[in-house]
């Protein structure tokens, strides 16, 4: 196919940006014991130390290595190492140094995809390694239960993380947003974060401490201490490892998250909205608002990129960079921009990946086949010797990884979701189930009949909400989507005929079958679900993404569990007047 042929002749831009490792070797201290010892003595402290250092000793007798998680909230497939020259894309504005370095020093995964574009549901399956679905309370938004929690199938999942520190001695935290039972990464006190979370709303804490016209040296220093707060963080969460133990890390804040500060990806980081104009994917207006709106979430992206550069700093200064595992990556699409977050569409559900260990993941290499985000725990847990969880659906990258071997990839990425805010349609939720392979997307919206992004809810009221409302509020109308610049732009503008193609491929009714040919429509707008030519590749996608559904015992197949408890319960009675 073209765009795989494309890619097969690709390397990812070089950067100037060095990761390379320092001279020396970080080896335990040694302190001379102030008394003679006996040998009876030396033999028992000889066993005690060797007992002692056990748990970080691999399977296979190497030392295990360490794991670090550099994991973006809401930041969809955005880096200049995408950036190419036949394939115009919002990445060719961007510059992303860190992340190309970490893709050029290892594994860029070029079609890498989350279970559930949805925060809660999923990084419950990224430490699971299960299909969102199977994980009960944490399959949706927030993890409601309204039932027995001694039945919720969370509690089959012991996750990834704390496999990690009870099997193979691992110390284990991380800092920031987790959205998740905290029990999964050890409870709250793993969570370190005693410098500071201001990072958390980079733009907003950036402009606070600047005047109207502030120089380029007075925005460095407003930044810069925000990126000490991430390295102070992380240098708390190391002071409490044992010598020697091995570590696994995850980085969480919320950029791009919304909120941002208006004009702010021009402002903090150089990005033009007008220079959008001839990369705006189709499905979006390309107005001012919506440009402006772009680039100040591709910013958020950048400092996201350049706050990780900390962490990576820090593992070079301590002797552990090449000892380490390290992936890059985020937990679903762009939020407040229809077809998004929330959609499996690949503006909602393709994510940014880059995967480096020196010796173990051979450098250079673009990966064309879908991964999921859900083949990182058995993943982090074979790096570290261990067998994967039971019930896991992940696969082990390492042996595809090693020798850039893709043929040993599973090839597809299954992605749904359910209930994301739950007012968005009277407690209901919209069930999707979608299967993407390299060259195709296939979706199965399970109630056709509902508002995929929810209801008008109060564009309905005497006195609808105000554009300022809109743009501050996301359960006033189509609460499927966040709210922002963009969202009360195009609700504003819903009716005006040029540009109500836009407006239904965001928030229109969608038909039960949808199939795109991603080679000729990479957007995903041109529906193939009734011709012809295709039903032969229709058929078998979606006989394989049932049969996925069915083997994985999905609720969904049994009807209505999703819509009812222990799942979900009825908020007020559901809208569906357009």
């Amino acid at each position: 196919m073209r765009f795989t042929r494309i890619l097969s002749q690709w390397q990812p831009p070089r950067t100037t940006s060095s990761l390379t490792r320092r001279p020396g070797h970080a080896g335990l201290p040694f302190t001379p014991l102030p008394f003679p010892i006996e040998p009876p003595m030396r033999l028992l402290l000889s066993l005690l130390l060797l007992c002692t250092c056990l748990p970080i000793l691999a399977q296979d007798g190497k030392k295990r290595p360490n794991i670090v998680l550099l994991f973006a909230d809401d930041l969809g497939r955005y880096a200049s190492a995408y950036s190419h020259p036949e394939i115009p894309s919002v990445n060719d504005i961007v510059s992303t140094p860190v992340f190309d370095r970490i893709a050029k020093d290892g594994a860029l995964g070029w079609n890498v995809f989350v279970s559930a574009p949805s925060c809660s549901p999923s990084r419950a399956a990224l430490i699971s390694g299960r299909h969102f679905f199977r994980n009960g309370s944490h399959s949706q938004l927030h993890t409601p239960w309204h039932g027995d929690r001694s039945k919720d199938p969370w509690n089959e999942v012991q996750g990834f993380a704390v496999l990690l520190q009870k099997a193979a001695g691992y110390h284990i935290g991380w800092s920031h947003k987790m959205h998740i039972a905290e029990d999964r990464m050890g409870g709250k006190q793993g969570n370190f974060r005693a410098a500071g979370a201001k990072v958390n709303q980079f733009s907003q804490n950036v402009s606070r401490t600047l005047e109207e016209n502030a120089d380029e040296a007075s925005v460095k220093s407003a930044k810069q201490k925000l990126y000490d707060e991430c390295r102070k963080n992380f240098r708390s969460f190391l002071s409490k490892r044992k010598p020697g133990q091995p570590f696994y890390y995850s980085f969480h804040p919320t950029n791009p998250h919304r909120k941002w500060t208006k004009g702010s990806g021009k402002r903090l980081w150089g990005l033009d909205p007008d220079s959008l104009t001839k990369v705006l994917p189709p499905f979006l207006p390309n107005v001012h608002e919506v440009r402006e709106d772009l680039a100040d979430y591709l910013g958020e992206g950048m400092a996201f990129d350049r706050s990780c550069r900390e962490i990576i700093d820090e593992l070079k200064k301590i002797g552990e960079l090449d000892n380490t595992l390290l992936v890059i990556s985020g937990d679903h699409g762009a939020p407040g921009f229809p077809r998004g977050k929330t959609n499996c569409y690949d503006f909602g559900s393709r994510v940014l990946f880059a995967a480096r260990w020196p010796g173990h993941i051979k450098p250079g290499q673009v990966i064309t086949k879908p991964i999921s985000l859900i083949d990182l725990a058995p993943t982090f847990l074979a790096a570290a010797g261990l067998k994967p969880e039971e019930g896991t659906n992940g696969q082990n990258l390492l042996p595809a990884l090693s020798e850039g071997d893709h043929a040993k990839l599973r090839g597809w990425a299954l992605i749904g979701r359910e209930t994301h805010v739950n007012t968005a349609r009277g407690g209901l939720p919209y069930p999707t189930r979608a299967l993407r392979t390299e060259d195709y997307l296939m979706v199965v919206n399970f109630a056709p009949d509902r508002a995929p992004m929810g209801d008008p809810l109060k564009l309905n009221d005497p006195e609808p909400p105000t554009y300022q409302q809109l743009e501050n509020s996301t359960r006033l109308a189509f609460g499927d989507v966040d709210a922002g610049p963009t969202k009360a732009w195009m609700i504003k503008h819903r009716d005006d005929p040029k540009y109500r193609r836009q407006w239904e491929l965001g928030f229109g009714l969608r038909p039960r079958e949808e199939f795109y040919d991603l080679n000729s429509d990479p957007h995903q707008i041109n529906n193939l679900a009734n011709n012809k030519a295709y039903d032969a590749i229709r058929n078998a996608l979606r006989g394989l993404l049932m049969d996925e559904l069915r083997k994985n015992e999905d609720p969904r197949l049994q009807g209505d569990t999703f819509d009812k408890p222990p799942y979900n319960k009825k908020t007020r009675p559901g809208q569906t007047k357009r």
